[in-house]
């Protein structure tokens, strides 16, 4: 072999290590500290909007085989666990189907008894606190309309504020049963109360096996329907005012 192809050789060598370490490196990353994920609906409107690209802190709540590629079953339960707190924005598995991965806040802990009535959230038979706060306009094409009342609403033992909509005052979540979170359980709802499938519908009680993490940070923002894709667009429909925006 001529010394120049051996060099050529040896930077093809040393170019593959580099790509397989970085790829090393960032399933490591993926796997055990953040995992990136998009914003799929409305669910969650006005506190995250569809085309938000945010990072889950996977090392929040500690590990489960969720929190694996491919989830083998190596083990159940979690390992290095802690407890989310209420009010937590949360990415977990949805339980009849643990292939998809849904996003709610933590609303009821385990042994909580949650329940809302005439569109007011009742935690362990206390009134939850809510005050208008303005309104709110998407410019996603699913969820139109403008003027949409948002309330902020208060947590009783955290002190939590964040913001809900409003869309109708007499939808099928406005009145519901009297919720009791088995224990290992957390009841999850969306802050866009009359257009999300949560813990009062079919999500159901949430397994602390089937957390994946914490909603911490929007790194990326995209408004009006934008795919990632669409590079020229991004200038025009970027949310700049999201970069980089900490999830309450």
């Amino acid at each position: 072999m001529s010394e120049k192809a051996e060099k050529q050789q040896n930077v093809l060598w040393e170019n593959f290590k580099v790509i397989v370490q970085a790829l090393v490196l960032a399933m490591i990353i993926r796997t055990v500290l953040f995992q990136p994920f998009t914003i799929p609906s409305g669910s969650m409107m006005p506190t995250l909007l569809v085309g938000d690209y945010i990072f889950v802190n996977k090392f929040a709540y500690g590990y489960s085989k969720y929190s694996l590629p491919f989830s083998p079953d190596l083990f159940s339960g979690r390992i290095f666990g802690s407890e989310p707190r209420r009010g937590d924005v949360v990415v977990f598995r949805f339980p009849p189907n643990p292939d998809v991965d849904y996003i709610k806040r933590v609303i009821g802990l385990p042994g909580d008894r949650i329940q809302v009535k005439n569109d007011i959230l009742y935690i362990n038979g206390q009134a939850v606190p809510r005050q208008p706060h303005g309104t709110f306009a998407s410019d996603y094409s699913q969820e139109p309309g403008d003027d949409i009342p948002v309330y902020s609403e208060r947590l009783p033992d955290t002190g939590k504020v964040y913001d809900t909509l409003d869309l109708s005052p007499n939808s099928r979540g406005d009145n519901t049963q009297e919720y009791v979170v088995p224990p290992g359980n957390y009841f999850m709802m969306g802050d866009n109360r009359d257009n999300s499938d949560d813990s009062r519908f079919d999500v159901g009680y949430v397994p602390a096996e089937n957390l994946i993490g914490r909603a911490s940070v929007i790194f990326f923002s995209l408004g009006h329907d934008t795919s990632f894709r669409e590079i020229w667009k991004w200038p025009t429909n970027m949310r700049w005012d999201r970069l980089f925006k900490v999830v309450e």
